[in-house]
């Protein structure tokens, strides 16, 4: 499975980030489309998760994340990754 952040910010006052996943079968695309709350979207091979977070838990407000935002957003990708494998080992 690869995670990749495919966008990130702020939308109507909420934070946000998009993730796309791919390397994952039709059957695993489809467990986590219905059973994750966050909003969800199974386009072709990839796998679109979005995310929203209030400030206090938004991982990119930090001073530090804005001078190491690779650093971050490469944290952030793995994070997700091993959040996605966890809850597939429910499959």
């Amino acid at each position: 499975m690869m995670v990749k952040i495919s966008n990130y910010g702020k939308i109507d006052d909420k934070n946000f980030i998009e993730y796309l996943v791919n390397g994952l079968s039709s059957d695993q695309m489809d467990f986590l489309n219905e059973n994750l709350e966050e909003e969800t979207e199974i386009d072709g091979e990839s796998f679109k998760l979005k995310m929203y977070f209030d400030d206090r838990l938004y991982p990119f407000q930090s001073e530090v994340a804005q001078f190491r935002l690779d650093d971050f957003i490469a944290r952030e990708e793995i994070e997700m990754n091993i959040f996605l494998s966890s809850f597939l080992e429910d499959m």
